[in-house]
């Protein structure tokens, strides 16, 4: 087994001694990465992107150019983050107190995002703290993010609502044994999967990634917004 590569930081590259950077790690150019920031290994910091004070990231993360991951937020592995995406910390912004006085650390309570393992998160998006991102979700591009986001989901718009649900590969699901009329030509070989896929159970859907062919069932709630999903095969 050969030994790990050390990170590789570019020098025009701000990152504290206090840091703690993974083996494989690469912090490129005018990137920051503050004290006590935890990053795994094999990771990659874009161009001119911020990783603030005691975030930590799991391993295989990618933080693309010029997004702003600000604590105390929480990566898992895998997360892929867009260029210029936005994680706030904040419940009521203000540089100042009532009596005009700038406020300083002490005077407000940093609430964070989290980020379960492989959720993406498109270009320029804004995640409002507190919420969490569910393992494997994609938030479009543009989207702001307002509440929590249930694994699988792919959300857009603003603020973000789910309209539809995503597997491993990032694709979007398609309904399982559906006989519909216009089914893609990918989507045949899993339809012949789809003959042997027993009848969901009464309150749930099945689908399908047209990907890997996993299968997924969706719990459906009285609130559609309150569906759930979770893997059944890989």
């Amino acid at each position: 087994m050969s030994p790990a590569s050390p990170a590789r930081i570019a020098p025009s590259a701000d990152v504290s001694p206090e840091a703690s950077i993974g083996d494989g790690s690469s912090i490129w150019h005018l990137a920051q990465v503050r004290e006590h920031a935890v990053l795994g290994e094999d990771c990659i910091v874009g161009r001119g992107a911020y990783i603030g004070e005691g975030v930590r990231m799991g391993r295989n993360c990618k933080v693309q150019n010029y997004a702003l991951i600000y604590e105390p937020a929480r990566l898992g592995d895998g997360v892929f983050v867009g260029p210029a995406v936005t994680f706030t910390n904040d419940h009521f912004p203000r540089a100042v107190n009532p009596d005009g006085t700038l406020k300083s650390a002490s005077d407000w309570e940093p609430v964070g995002v989290t980020v379960e393992d492989g959720a993406s998160i498109g270009a320029r998006a804004v995640c409002v703290a507190p919420a969490r991102i569910g393992a494997w979700a994609t938030v479009a591009a543009g989207a702001v993010v307002t509440k929590d986001v249930p694994a699988h989901a792919l959300v857009a718009g603003v603020p973000a609502r789910r309209i539809g649900w995503v597997g491993r590969a990032g694709r979007p699901l398609v309904p399982a044994q559906d006989d519909a009329v216009g089914v893609s030509t990918a989507d045949h070989a899993s339809r012949a999967q789809d003959a042997a896929v027993p009848p969901p159970a009464a309150g749930t859907r099945l689908w399908r990634c047209p990907a890997t062919g996993a299968l997924y069932e969706e719990t459906l709630a009285a609130n559609s917004s309150e569906n759930t999903i979770r893997e059944v095969t890989h």
